[in-house]
């Protein structure tokens, strides 16, 4: 899935890039050194929740139910496979019914950069800008157009400096979520011996990292479908995530 060796090694330099297109007028973005929007600046004791799917999306009904417990909006980003399979049509809709943003995260799944240290580039501009205006014109089947989703995340969270200034020059808004938060290690699979990481210890390395960095304006993603050699899902413990955090003061919205 991820070249993790690279992943885990990466240092990622944080840049104001002063993106204000949110209901809050007195932000400013901070993006990472590609040019991606990993932090919010300004707007308190504000979480962005984002969730990524894929082909799967099975603890979707899951974490819809835990978001409407505590009326929280949060944000999707989906693929076109994801939209184009039967099996999701209904939970996607239920997605947009409800309110919360709804975005794309590439047509295919396609890997924009290579895992090496260089992040050399895997694909052209014209091809990286027709996979989304194919994941757009998937999402417009549902009523969502490019106006009401002008934030992008890119497939496997993975890009380089010309992946995002291709991203930008279509009128979009690259986002990604904030490093060192760790949830987005929730697909990895107990294979993975020296890389897993139980639903627990992402828990606890998330706290860890609000008790030294507040979690203010930080965007953090969680995975409503992984593997199915995962069974420990972190999606599972959303409402015990959700219920810690708004008893220290948080809200949670959508971007």
């Amino acid at each position: 899935m991820k070249n993790i060796l690279i992943y885990i090694g990466v240092a990622i330099a944080l840049v104001a890039c002063g993106d204000k297109s949110s209901r809050h007028t007195d932000f400013t973005d901070v993006c990472d050194k590609y040019g991606a929007v990993v932090k919010r600046d300004g707007v308190g004791k504000t979480i962005y929740f984002v969730f990524t799917a894929d082909s799967l999306f099975e603890g979707a009904s899951v974490v819809l139910d835990v978001l409407d417990k505590h009326d929280v909006k949060g944000s999707f980003f989906f693929t076109g496979n994801c939209l184009r399979m039967d099996e999701h049509k209904d939970v996607v809709k239920r997605v947009i019914s409800s309110g919360h943003y709804v975005g794309c995260h590439s047509d295919r799944h396609i890997l924009y950069a290579d895992w090496d240290n260089d992040r050399t580039n895997m694909v052209s501009d014209d091809s990286l800008k027709r996979d989304i205006e194919d994941n757009y014109a998937e999402l417009a089947k549902l009523g969502v157009t490019k106006d009401d989703a002008p934030y992008f995340l890119p497939p496997y969270e993975w890009y380089n400096s010309q992946n995002i200034e291709a991203i930008r020059s279509m009128g979009l808004v690259p986002v990604n979520f904030t490093p060192r938060t760790y949830t987005c290690d929730d697909y990895t699979t107990p294979d993975m011996t020296w890389r897993y990481k139980t639903s627990q210890e992402l828990m606890d390395k998330l706290y860890d990292y609000e008790r030294d960095s507040t979690l203010d304006g930080r965007i953090i993603l969680i995975h409503p479908g992984t593997s199915p050699h995962r069974t420990d899902k972190l999606y599972n413990r959303l409402d015990e995530i959700f219920t810690t955090l708004i008893d220290k003061g948080y809200k949670m919205e959508r971007l």
